[in-house]
Formats: C-alpha cells, structure tokens, sequence
C-alpha cells in the first residue's frame, strides 16, 4: 500500500504569507517602541566612577589571585 500525499499550496503559501505578514507586524512595532523610549531619563541620575574606583579593582585582583591560588596550589 501507497500513501498518496498532494502537496497544497495555496494553503501554504497563505499560511506563509500570514505568518510573515505577523512577524512585519511585530517587528514594526518593537521599532517603534525601542524609538520611544527614551533613554535620557536613564542615564540623568547617573554618576561618572568617583575616587573608590582602586577599591574596586583592589577586589578584582585579589579575587583573581584567589582563584588562582584555589584552583592551581
């Protein structure tokens, strides 16, 4: 026995074309909202490294000789 199968494809091809009409869709409006936003109400709070900059890599350091020194002695 044989299976017989035709291939469809106008149903295909409006699935497609649905489905690529959808992502066209979603894409336009993630553009839009990324355009929106704005990213000055972010950043104006902000505030540039102050002087415990060596602090911070002080930790860095000593954390990466720790691991060193764990993983090697």
């Amino acid at each position: 026995m044989g299976i017989m199968m035709t291939k469809d494809t106008n149903d295909n091809t409006e699935i497609n074309r649905r489905i690529s009409a959808d992502l066209r869709a979603r894409a336009q409006q993630s553009r839009r909202d990324l355009e929106d936003a704005d990213t000055s109400d972010y950043s104006k709070d902000t505030q540039k490294t102050n002087k415990f900059t060596w602090v911070w890599i002080v930790l860095i350091v000593l954390a990466i000789l720790s691991l060193i020194g764990i993983f090697f002695i």
